[in-house]
């Protein structure tokens, strides 16, 4: 059996431009804007995962734009956006404000807001404190709960670096490691995962694109520690288009709890990512069907 088609790298210009925000901390971030939209039409704004960054969502911007702005950020220390001075700021709460921050700078006074893992989680938390700033909601396998398997499965790698001499060898050494998470993957899919979530140092080395001090707080927290109630996160949002996209072998976000989440968010859609742990690329069959519908409900304005 075949993966996804792989990721392409083409001759052609980039079909995003590439700006910049300032963070509440003086921070200055980066972010992949995709022009397209019609007057009034909110723009797409996707938050990657922990450790990952706004090459994630080249394949789902491309395929949107230009009926969709899209912005694919990177948060505080990945990929363009420079490490942070204190890494105790590698924390929900200033996500947060970063976000926050970037609907000011590029005066947005809505967004549909994909999210992917800890994208996610930001998302919820603006449901919170800026309901207001979110036209629709796609979390991308993640809910208020979170499995300790997937919790500890990420505590085992987030913060460990390694280099590897070609692509070739960084592909095998995330296909080794992930070969459970996606089962369909071939070479190809796992040449185009590294050259989103790694990238070539002045001494030629194959490197993860990120500050592995982002691990710290995350470390922290004591394993025993009882978790955040994030439920009411999970039930502001209601009242605008909300769709979960599950990896039917995610580790993280359990069958239960998505379930959960449609009993207590109205019309919440829930849809299932076969034979794909966490988390899905979203450019899974069922995933992009679930986006356009998410969409279509986004611009019906229900």
């Amino acid at each position: 059996m075949t993966g996804p088609a792989p990721f392409q790298r083409h001759d052609h210009a980039p079909r995003h431009a590439d700006g910049w925000w300032t963070a509440t901390d003086g921070l200055g971030l980066h972010y992949r804007d995709y022009p397209g939209g019609e007057p009034g039409q909110p723009p797409i704004l996707c938050i990657p995962g922990l450790t990952r960054n706004a090459r994630d969502f080249e394949r789902i911007a491309e395929r949107l734009s230009p009926d969709w702005r899209v912005i694919c950020i990177d948060l505080r220390g990945r990929g363009e956006s420079p490490p942070a001075a204190d890494p105790a700021s590698y924390a929900l709460p200033s996500y947060v404000l970063d976000v926050g921050a970037l609907f000011v700078a590029l005066k947005i006074d809505k967004a549909v807001v994909f999210g992917t893992s800890l994208g996610g989680l930001i998302a919820m938390l603006m449901a919170l404190t800026t309901p207001e700033r979110l036209a629709g909601v796609l979390l991308n396998d993640i809910g208020p709960v979170l499995d300790p398997a997937g919790l500890s499965r990420i505590r085992s790698y987030v913060g460990r670096s390694a280099s590897w001499p070609t692509w070739l060898h960084a592909a095998r050494a995330l296909a080794e490691a992930q070969k459970a998470v996606y089962p369909r993957y071939v070479i190809e899919d796992w040449l185009a995962m590294a050259k989103r979530v790694c990238r070539l140092t002045s001494a030629g080395r194959i490197v993860f694109d990120y500050d592995m001090r982002i691990a710290e707080p995350f470390r922290e927290v004591p394993e025993e520690a009882p978790p955040v109630d994030l439920w009411p996160a999970c039930e502001a949002l209601a009242g605008r288009p909300v769709t979960v996209t599950r990896g039917a072998l995610s580790d993280l976000l359990s069958a239960a709890t998505a379930e959960e989440m449609t009993r207590r968010v109205p019309d919440l859609d829930l849809v299932t990512v076969a034979d794909v742990g966490h988390a899905p690329a979203l450019d899974e069959p069922e995933a992009m069907v679930a986006i356009d519908r998410l969409l279509q409900r986004v611009r019906v304005g229900r």
